[in-house]
């Protein structure tokens, strides 16, 4: 019979989600911490002294159904910075918030510690990261160094101390005996093991190279560690369990190797948030009636890449290019996918086109360089598309706004919703070089144009279109540009439609596409790369 346990000052429910996964973004445990009963500790992303950017992308791949690798690289904003964030939230009275920290040593431990102390209810050390050198696992091998870290941070700080440990050791019950000797409350085992490789066509896929294993695959690995702590430890300190968790035998094996609590990060991948929810709800059903319904609520996720000839580049201006493939997929509009040039690194991209694929490019930095100076017969690597497909009622009224490369995430929506709806588009630019695709939009609705400096169409933005035009009560409105284009244009839309027609597409830089690295969030904590990118206005 699973209920809730004891920890630290609270009574919570025993699950969580481990640390990096998910709850990254302060939005996102916010509203996981009010929907989502049976989470009952949030584990934050891992915080250190100062601001990380990490590594860049692909940061996470799958190698084979369920079983994933991930170099992120301790991304994180820094300990004041975080500490501003987590003030604007406040944990209800059965959640506990443990917030994961790491640093070179001891004097940075506390340093965290101590800038977070006020707005948590514990803390997760982090002596376990296998790919960041310096960090993690290269300080956790050694017993009197997470003995040194641990008690730093007990004398410093009245909050509870968990070491969350790592699997590649041959010594872990003499390094979880010296974390409780300091005064841990508790251990968390395990974090991911190795560091591992995946190599696609002879290139490594993650731009790390190496990244620590997670997954259905490492969950024996787990187990038998979690049964050494606990034969290490004694019955009294708490054990967070964690590693290839998915259905209730696996927690009941977790909790006969010795475990109180246990974390699930892997196997949400691709799940919205109601499928979270229904997801921990059958759990907890299984845990108690000795079934296996949560199983069947799992989801596949396609990770998988494919290489993609270009046919040619339309050239736009000097900034934006249309990529133009040989490739041929199967789209709904609203989706996306990830381009990867291996070596140079990965981001995702609206499909345009799907018959044949299109990208629309805006350079910003090395990536969108790289492949705006592909040319005909040159190959790259995509996967996916990913993203909520978007579904319309025949016969109704579609109105389609875009700014600057947001237009590139349109043109499907028009290609095929135009065969049973009005489509009206507007497009806004900075100038005509920034317009494109002008005629095909054409070919699918009423088109309507605003640029900046009056070199097409009419001189000014795209809301004085909005403000202009006549359009019909309870028409669809999907939004794809600039966030302060869409703030502008939601208040006008909103006085013509429902909210549940409004639908908004804004730049949140989503890392994997399937909802487990957390980093689309939006400021409700929905992560748009499962719960969009177009996002409903209510």
């Amino acid at each position: 019979m699973i209920e809730k346990k004891q920890i630290g000052a609270k009574i919570v429910w025993p699950f969580t989600i481990p640390s990096g996964i998910i709850t990254t973004q302060v939005s996102c445990i916010n509203k996981i911490a009010k929907e989502i009963e049976e989470i009952g500790i949030l584990t934050t992303k891992s915080i250190g002294p100062e601001k990380r950017e990490g590594n860049k992308e692909p940061i996470l791949t799958q190698y084979m159904p369920g079983c994933f690798l991930n170099a992120v690289g301790l991304t994180n904003p820094g300990a004041e910075e975080f500490a501003k964030h987590l003030s604007s939230i406040k944990m209800p009275e059965d959640k506990f918030l443990l917030v994961s920290i790491f640093g070179k040593n001891a004097d940075e431990f506390v340093f965290v510690a101590k800038k977070l102390e006020n707005f948590v209810d514990g803390f997760e050390l982090n002596l376990s990261c296998p790919h960041a050198k310096g960090y993690g696992m290269q300080l956790g091998q050694d017993p009197e160094v997470v003995e040194q870290i641990t008690r730093a941070v007990i004398i410093a700080t009245k909050k509870p101390v968990f070491a969350k440990l790592t699997p590649n050791v041959s010594n872990i019950g003499d390094i979880a005996r010296a974390a409780i000797k300091a005064g841990a409350l508790g251990l968390v085992a395990i974090n991911t093991v190795g560091p591992g490789c995946h190599i696609i066509d002879g290139n490594p896929v993650l731009t790390n190279k190496n990244g620590g294993v997670s997954g259905k695959c490492i969950m024996p690995i787990g187990v038998k560690v979690v049964k050494e702590i606990r034969d290490a430890v004694g019955p009294e300190p708490i054990i967070i369990g964690m590693g290839g968790i998915s259905t209730a035998r696996d927690i009941e094996a977790y909790e006969k190797a010795g475990a109180n609590f246990f974390g699930i990060g892997s196997s949400l991948a691709g799940m919205k948030d109601i499928e979270i929810k229904n997801y921990f709800s059958a759990l907890v059903s299984d845990l108690n009636t000795r079934r296996n319904n949560a199983a069947a609520l799992l989801k596949d996720v396609d990770m998988n890449y494919k290489k993609v000839k270009v046919t040619g580049k339309l050239e736009q201006c000097s900034d934006f290019k249309l990529i133009k493939t040989e490739e041929k997929i199967e789209a709904s509009p609203g989706q996306f996918v990830f381009a990867w040039i291996p070596g140079v690194g990965e981001k995702p991209f609206s499909v345009m086109d799907d018959d044949p694929l299109i990208l629309g490019v805006l350079e910003r930095g090395q990536f969108t360089r790289a492949i705006n100076s592909l040319k005909a017969g040159d190959s790259f690597y995509i996967r996916g598309p990913y993203g909520k497909p978007i579904f319309i009622r025949d016969n109704s009224a579609i109105v389609l706004i875009g700014g600057g490369c947001g237009v590139a995430g349109l043109f499907l929506l028009a290609k095929k919703f135009s065969s049973t709806n009005k489509i009206i588009i507007l497009l806004g630019a900075k100038d005509k070089k920034h317009l494109f695709h002008l005629d095909e939009f054409r070919k699918y609705g009423k088109v309507y144009v605003a640029t900046e400096d009056g070199s097409s169409g009419e001189k000014g933005l795209v809301t004085d279109l909005l403000k202009k035009i006549v359009l019909e009560p309870n028409s669809y409105f999907f939004n794809c540009g600039p966030r302060a284009m869409i703030d502008a244009v939601l208040p006008l839309e909103l006085a013509i439609s429902p909210p549940d027609r409004v639908y908004s597409s804004a730049d949140y830089m989503t890392s994997c596409g399937v909802g487990i690295c957390g980093k689309c969030a939006d400021e409700r904590g929905r992560r748009t790369c499962v719960e969009g990118p177009f996002m409903v206005a209510c």
